[in-house]
């Protein structure tokens, strides 16, 4: 029995910091897994910016309303919930994730969440179980599933390596030259047709 988890920024929407950034003028919340391999030196860092420049929840989901799936993703993940299981399992947030769930139909969705003080103010995270991809990729597998996985940043490749299939997708030329072991695409007719080769 299959079950595909996908990745969610990057890979069926954009990077949400990024667009933060954009938005503020704040070059470094530009900074993502694909660069920085340590998930909570990078959530540290992003919180204390956020402190310096007084800006909190409110302000990102604003963002974050604006903010469209990749063009075809919704394609995507219509065609390929109707082949077999799927699963988002992202490093984001709850509190950031509905508006984007809503413009995807609604996918499953394990991430994580945000401790947010009463006037908005984002003060830590907390994630949902230690190094939350690999762990619900060997979950998964202990109760029967074989897991084929999709990602694009340091933070996906061991759900990846502990997978029957992993896959990059708009992945960096960086992450590509380091894991040649990977499957690299850039278009989601390519990602769908590699699926559907290890599906059969």
């Amino acid at each position: 029995m299959n079950i595909v988890c996908l990745d969610l920024e990057g890979v069926l929407v954009p990077e949400i910091w990024i667009a933060f950034s954009e938005e503020t003028g704040i070059p470094a919340l530009k900074r993502t897994t694909r660069d920085e391999p340590d998930y909570d030196k990078l959530m540290r860092f992003r919180i204390a910016i956020l402190k310096e420049h007084g800006l909190g929840l409110k302000e990102i989901r604003e963002t974050i309303e604006r903010i469209d799936p990749l063009p075809g993703a919704d394609a995507f993940l219509k065609e390929l919930k109707e082949l077999t299981q799927v699963l988002i399992l992202s490093d984001t947030f709850y509190q950031f994730a509905g508006p984007l769930m809503k413009k995807l139909d609604y996918p499953t969705l394990f991430c994580n969440s945000l401790i947010v003080a009463d006037n908005g103010e984002i003060t830590g995270y907390q994630m949902r179980c230690e190094r939350s991809k690999l762990t619900t990729v060997k979950a998964l597998q202990s109760i029967g599933f074989d897991t084929i996985a999709c990602g694009d940043s340091h933070n996906d490749l061991a759900m990846l390596q502990a997978s029957k299939a992993g896959f990059l997708f708009k992945s960096t030329e960086q992450i590509k030259k380091e894991h040649p072991e990977f499957r690299a695409f850039e278009e989601y007719g390519e990602l769908l047709d590699a699926i559907k080769e290890v599906l059969n």
